[in-house]
């Protein structure tokens, strides 16, 4: 299956170290060579990149890991295609406008049945052909049925499709990351891991590469960055593990919202 990459900073951060280890397993130290994308948010814009080629061997994926593009908020994903061919148009992360806010979204996993039991209205379509879009496009279609206009707390929408995503937890394997530039949602059904970075910091090394950083000559005292990935991506920190069937909610770096566990 795809693997999955998300950061949340209370200040513009960037993740090469992070992006470095992930990439490392899109065709070299893992099965996910179909393809890979990541997003960065910049104030209401986002920039994003994908490319259907192996995230190791694909020159685009070299250049955002030495390019240290600085974000609050951040999705990435490596994809083992399982539904849909190796498009771009099938690649991972998928971005939608949702009240002035550009939504971006990344699934892990298989989902069986689902165009039955996720019908879709006609203004909201996928582009491409897989399970993931689909499901992203179910819960669109289930936010703008939900908040017909904008919410007074986006919090409060970002708790509701985390509920919505039980309906998608039963179709199979569904393990997503969801941001608006301003929260992070991660969804885990089989897989998911996170940890939030404050000081003091400490040195940390990847465990697809023998690159070692010292978080303490990177950041100041007031910095604090949670990242998500699908696996541990590191050796020498303490990983949390999100439990089957819940979710976590970050802002600025910091937990806001989660289910019990």
């Amino acid at each position: 299956m795809c693997e999955l990459l998300g950061m949340s900073a209370n200040v513009p951060t960037d993740i090469c170290f992070s992006f470095a280890g992930l990439l490392e397993r899109g065709g070299r130290t893992g099965p996910h060579r179909d393809g890979w994308g990541i997003t960065f948010y910049e104030g209401k814009g986002c920039r994003s990149f994908k490319d259907p080629l192996p995230s190791c061997d694909s020159e685009i994926a070299h250049l955002v890991r030495r390019y240290p593009m600085k974000s609050t908020a951040v999705i990435a994903h490596i994809r083992q295609a399982n539904r849909g061919g190796v498009r771009l148009e099938n690649t991972h992360p998928f971005i939608r406008p949702w009240w002035r806010r550009n939504l971006t979204f990344a699934h892990n996993g298989q989902l069986s049945g689902f165009r039955q039991a996720l019908p879709l209205e006609q203004g909201f379509q996928p582009i491409g052909a897989t399970d993931s879009e689909w499901a992203f496009c179910w819960l669109l279609q289930r936010l703008a049925q939900r908040y017909p206009k904008r919410p007074a707390n986006m919090l409060t929408a970002f708790r509701y499709m985390a509920r919505e995503c039980q309906h998608l937890r039963a179709l199979g394997v569904y393990n997503m990351l969801l941001s608006d530039g301003v929260y992070l949602l991660a969804y885990c059904t089989s897989q998911l891991h996170w940890i939030t970075r404050r000081a003091p910091f400490g040195k940390a090394t990847l465990i697809d590469s023998d690159w070692v950083i010292d978080f303490e000559q990177e950041t100041t005292d007031n910095d604090v960055v949670s990242v998500v990935a699908t696996r541990p991506l590191t050796q020498d920190e303490q990983w949390h593990s999100i439990p089957s069937g819940h979710w976590v909610v970050f802002k600025q770096g910091e937990i806001v919202a989660r289910s019990r566990f």
